[in-house]
């Protein structure tokens, strides 16, 4: 049974895209750090631990999730873009880039933002407005 972000990569439920390729996935996280919280995954790999990925797929998500990074960085003011890989919660590996104002906003146990649709999708369109000209 696919997981939950493969069924989102493939268009089966919803999501806030921001940026996307042949091999790879970003949408924002439905219970953001922060305004621009973006979780990267591979397409096509459904191992829970990034560490078991073959060397090309770990390189080229990595590769990725920096672009998207830079789009974040460019849409979203923050300092810096945060980055973890956790993995516990969803068994499939994903990035989580946070927008940073500062350390302390790396912090998984705070409480989560809550938004409107409306929210997310302006998000999501200026985060996918800076991948593009990144292209």
């Amino acid at each position: 049974m696919a997981t939950i972000f493969t069924r989102i990569a493939k268009g089966e439920i919803p999501s806030y895209k921001v940026a996307e390729n042949e091999d790879f996935y970003a949408f924002l996280d439905i219970a953001p750090m922060a305004k621009g919280h973006t979780l990267v995954i591979p397409k096509h790999v459904e191992d829970d631990y990034i560490f078991n990925l073959e060397e090309d797929t770990y390189a080229g998500l990595c590769a990725f999730a920096r672009k998207v990074a830079q789009a974040i960085k460019a849409a979203v003011p923050c300092k810096r873009v945060g980055v973890a890989v956790l993995g516990m919660e969803v068994p499939h590996t994903h990035i989580h880039l946070v927008p940073l104002q500062s350390e302390g906003d790396m912090d998984f146990r705070k409480k989560k933002l809550e938004l409107s649709g409306d929210e997310f999708a302006a998000i999501a369109s200026a985060i996918y407005n800076e991948y593009v000209k990144i292209q």
